[in-house]
């Protein structure tokens, strides 16, 4: 018996020490850390959130259920690191008294969540339980603490995804961006929409790179996704550059910069793997055809352009081709809506939702004739 309180000793130590590296790794370093073994079990969460999800009758039911999927995996957290701290202080008190394994186990719980119906005798005892009380109520704060956090990023992600419907549709189209942007006169204002958005693919870098939780946080829209609107912006930006290169500015350039840098990012903290240093003649996943339907949007709302859509063709691939790949990936792992030039949506078994155009209705030309059709949620 007292070997086995020995071994029970060590095991507990281990696990009380592996657990409070878990909880500092996830909760207070501000970087991103590999755990296999939290790794395995996010994961295996979220596909089974996926499976389930694919099951569902349309997108809407999706949506709704995989709203759900990340804030329930924090609590799940948070319960199994204080069964693990329960169950290794266990085998600490057991060793550290002569009371049975149950009655270190009932120790073990009336410390841990400060009940302190139970207590030892003898000062080494009362210093385990002591510390056991002390991890409870700091792991718990810590908890409480990193949920203003998680959030405060997510706000900040959302508001410009907010501000990008009225610009680019729902879901997001690059091609949708440039076509209002020409259809109401407001070309002029790009290189604000781009110094914005390149601020903000920077604090997205940081912070999913840091918290990846965020990754799988939804958009309160259901056709919203952080992911979805990144593209399209960097899909806009290189659009300008590649039609109209004499009216794109430094800032078109600089978002696209910073959101392929924080794609990547977001790429090596979950273990996508990229080309880092692709050929501009490298082929990408996007068909002709699909650009040719999508600069036809552009063009026929008023968009500006210098070469022909061949010539274009060609500089738009150079561009692209340093980012489309890891997009997709992501796009398909956090299972975002299924917008076009985004890829397929393996994890969701969903066909293409088309972003609605907009009318530019004026006294005496109301647009009547061509009204936009309702889209059926």
């Amino acid at each position: 018996m007292q070997i086995a309180r020995w071994i029970g000793l060590i095991l507990g130590i281990l696990l009380v020490f592996g657990n409070w590296l878990s909880v500092i790794r996830t909760l207070i370093a501000p970087r991103s850390f590999y755990s296999r073994g939290l790794s395995v079990l996010t994961e295996s969460w979220r596909k089974l959130f996926k499976f389930t999800a694919r099951r569902l009758p349309n997108y809407n039911a999706k949506d709704r259920l995989l709203s759900l999927q990340e804030p329930v995996l924090l609590i799940l957290l948070l319960a199994i690191w204080l069964a693990i701290f329960q169950i290794g202080f266990t085998l600490i008190i057991w060793r550290v008294t002569t009371v049975s394994f149950f009655k270190a186990f009932e120790l073990a719980g009336s410390a841990e969540f400060t009940l302190g119906f139970s207590t030892p005798s003898g000062s080494v005892p009362l210093a385990v339980v002591f510390i056991t009380a002390m991890t409870g109520l700091i792991v718990v704060a810590l908890e409480v603490g990193f949920l203003p956090t998680l959030y405060s990023s997510y706000n900040r992600r959302e508001r410009l995804i907010t501000m990008l419907e009225s610009r680019a549709g729902s879901p997001a189209w690059g091609p949708e961006i440039l076509a209002r942007h020409a259809l109401v006169g407001l070309m002029e204002d790009l290189p604000n929409f781009y110094s914005s958005w390149e601020s903000w693919a920077a604090d997205v870098g940081e912070s999913h790179t840091t918290h990846s939780f965020l990754l799988h946080f939804r958009s309160p829209k259901p056709l919203a996704s952080w992911i979805i609107a990144l593209l399209a912006v960097l899909d806009s930006a290189a659009l300008i550059l590649a039609f109209s290169p004499s009216i794109a500015t430094v800032d078109a350039r600089l978002s696209l910069r910073m959101g392929f840098t924080a794609l990547r990012d977001i790429a090596d903290s979950i273990h996508i793997k990229y080309d880092g240093d692709p050929r501009p003649d490298a082929p990408i996943l996007l068909s002709f055809d699909e650009f040719k339907t999508g600069v036809e949007r552009m063009i026929k709302a008023g968009f500006p352009t210098q070469r022909s859509m061949e010539e274009a063709w060609v500089h738009f691939k150079g561009w692209r081709v340093n980012y489309e790949s890891i997009a997709y990936e992501i796009a398909d792992y956090v299972a975002a809506p299924v917008a076009p030039w985004s890829g397929e949506r393996k994890s969701l078994n969903e066909s293409i939702i088309e972003p609605i155009g907009v009318l530019n209705r004026r006294p005496g030309d109301p647009g009547d004739e061509n009204p936009v059709p309702l889209r059926d949620l």
